[in-house]
């Protein structure tokens, strides 16, 4: 796990190495084990190193092989390394290190840009070939590791972070009003390949981008989960229960590769509860676990210790309960906000920055729960689609899921800021008339998991875990458990209120009053019920000059907020103060 950053320049004109350098502090906390640049003809890489795998120099970055002629920068984990090793080196090839990115490097000179469909793992890469001029950027299949780019004229630039980005200098940084259509519209999630900023884009999830040396691009989507049943004879549901706790099984295994501990978020809840249990059936003794907890506020409790305890007993791990005081979360929110690439605005992004920087003083890697919900149907808007005919299925998924209808998005919006029609409605229009989904429930959880789940959830635990350099894996996202998990029969994924089949397949595994008690989320009642200091926050970004100057909001909607702070939600129960408030908390902090 890493930071990275480059330029390529497309006019003839040598790099602006002092550019890319800039990029560097952002990009640090990402890779605080060492750094290295590599400059020549017109790309210039730089990359910061957290160690994981092969802890010995040989495998610092950027990596380069003069006799194939290339040179990559990684951010990732490939999870097969040792197996792919194996096979290059019954090809002929030799390597100098036990690195996976000798591997990626390899990999990529063998089989060329398809290296990454044989790839188990997350990754973000620049492979640069010498002799061709060409650079090739990719992103694993659900978008776990970042990659930014922006481009001018005259040259291309890419890093881990936006906020390096924003370091190098010359970008575009007006917000970009289809993306804040789709804020306001998704809590916060703007689809690559657009992010709030117009200047800045960031590579689609499952993408291979080849750019020529004259500039000219061409992308290739590697991978679609299946969202349609299986061929041949019908499975039973304990067939399928039996299918996914194997694949399971081997994604948890998977995720054990390492050359440091790997410890376990433990919010308590059904998922990281299953990640420790297959974890202990396959004898990892004293896993350490780590549990967080917030002061109660607004009437809510502030933790779930009661769950993530009878976990850490039933399997005797080494449990970490890691409490935050009032006094912790007002600097806490602050300082998540500064670690944001992008405004996002669940409460989830505070905990999960808090428990990281307690975390990596621990250990450097993790296993974490997250993903389960959207590929198992977990949530409470995915019931109502049942029996939803196929053709209303995008217009009954806008009524649960949506934040808020046109006609109210247009009443909290300036009229400059809106565009022409209704670009949400019709993304997801165009996703859920795609072939390949046979129901309602399916074309929801398609995109749910090829968009929604990549710039909400996934995009939230790299961010905050990596602003402490501590590496997350999420095993819910393997490609085997996503596939089958999108070609189990909706019925069994909605049984018992969502997450049905995973549900009666952890039974036996883990304790029963886990699988039964009700769905909980990372409580942070201080975020959800905005007061004190953090709604004072709020307030002074949403009345200051800036924000005043950018006009994003009608003046009567933010006044009509500020009195009543806590009154008015999205339809899934969000806070609209919080909503906006936070994307002008995050713009004034990224200094715009």
């Amino acid at each position: 796990m890493c930071g990275l950053g480059g330029e390529l320049t497309l006019d003839g004109a040598p790099p602006d190495v002092e550019a890319v350098g800039q990029m560097s502090p952002c990009l640090r906390v990402r890779g605080p084990d060492g750094s290295g640049a590599w400059q020549q003809g017109p790309l210039a890489l730089l990359h910061h190193r957290l160690k994981i795998i092969d802890l010995s120099d040989a495998g610092a970055q950027p990596m380069a092989d003069d006799d194939l002629g290339l040179v990559v920068v990684f951010n990732g984990c490939i999870y097969n390394h040792r197996e792919l090793r194996a096979e290059l080196e019954g090809m002929g090839y030799t390597f100098r290190s036990h690195s996976d990115t000798e591997v990626l490097l390899k990999a990529y000179h063998r089989w060329g840009a398809r290296c990454v469909e044989r790839f188990f793992g997350m990754f973000a890469f620049a492979m640069y070939e010498r002799a061709t001029g060409r650079l090739v950027l990719a992103r694993d299949r659900l978008g776990i590791k970042p990659l930014y780019l922006t481009r001018s004229a005259g040259r291309i630039r890419f890093a881990s972070t936006l906020p390096a980005l924003l370091a190098a200098g010359g970008v575009d940084t007006t917000v970009d009003p289809v993306a804040l259509h789709h804020y306001l519209s998704w809590h916060s999630v703007v689809p690559a390949p657009r992010t709030i900023l117009r200047g800045v884009e960031k590579l689609p999830p499952a993408t291979v981008r080849t750019v020529e040396r004259d500039g000219t691009s061409t992308d290739v989507r590697y991978w679609d989960p299946p969202a349609t049943r299986p061929d041949g004879p019908a499975r039973s549901p304990r067939q399928w229960q039996e299918e996914i706790v194997d694949a399971l099984r081997r994604a948890v295994a998977r995720r054990m590769v390492a050359d440091v501990p790997v410890g376990v978020l433990l919010s308590g809840g059904l998922d990281s509860s299953l990640v420790v249990a297959l974890l202990a059936e396959a004898g990892q003794a004293h896993l350490a676990t780590f549990s967080i907890g917030f002061a109660d506020a607004g009437g809510e409790s502030g933790d779930e210790f009661a769950y993530s305890d009878l976990v850490a007993k039933e399997f005797g791990t080494d449990h970490h309960q890691i409490r935050i005081g009032h006094e912790r979360l007002v600097p806490g929110v602050d300082a998540a906000i500064g670690a944001m690439s992008e405004p996002m605005v669940s409460h989830d992004c505070v905990a999960f920055y808090l428990l990281s920087q307690e975390v990596s003083k621990h250990v450097t890697v993790v296993q974490s729960g997250q993903g389960a919900d959207e590929v198992f149907a977990g949530y409470d808007w995915y019931p109502p689609l049942a029996g939803v005919p196929r053709a209303d299925a995008a217009g009954a998924y806008a009524k649960v899921f949506f934040d808020r209808d046109q006609a109210e998005l247009a009443a909290l919006v300036n009229p400059e800021w809106l565009p022409d029609g209704d670009p949400s409605r019709a993304f997801v229009d165009e996703h859920f008339a795609a072939p390949g989904a046979q129901t309602a429930l399916d074309a929801a959880l398609r995109i749910d998991t090829r968009v929604m789940l990549v710039d909400d959830p996934v995009k939230r635990v790299d961010t905050m875990t990596m602003a402490w350099a501590l590496e997350a894996r999420v095993p819910f996202l393997d490609q085997e458990v996503v596939e089958l998990a999108g070609r189990c029969p909706p019925e069994l994924k909605l049984a018992a209120g969502g997450k049905g089949v995973l549900k009666a397949a952890a039974r036996g595994l883990v304790p029963d009053a886990v699988i039964d008690r009700p769905k909980g989320y990372f409580p942070v009642p201080g975020v959800r019920h905005l007061g004190g200091p953090i709604l004072d926050r709020v307030r002074d970004a949403l009345t200051s000059p800036s924000a005043r100057e950018r006009g994003l909001f009608r003046p009567d909607v933010v006044a009509e907020l500020l009195t009543d702070p806590n009154g008015r939600r999205t339809t899934i129960g969000g806070n609209v103060l919080w909503q906006v408030g936070l994307l002008e908390l995050w713009l004034q902090r990224m200094g715009l």
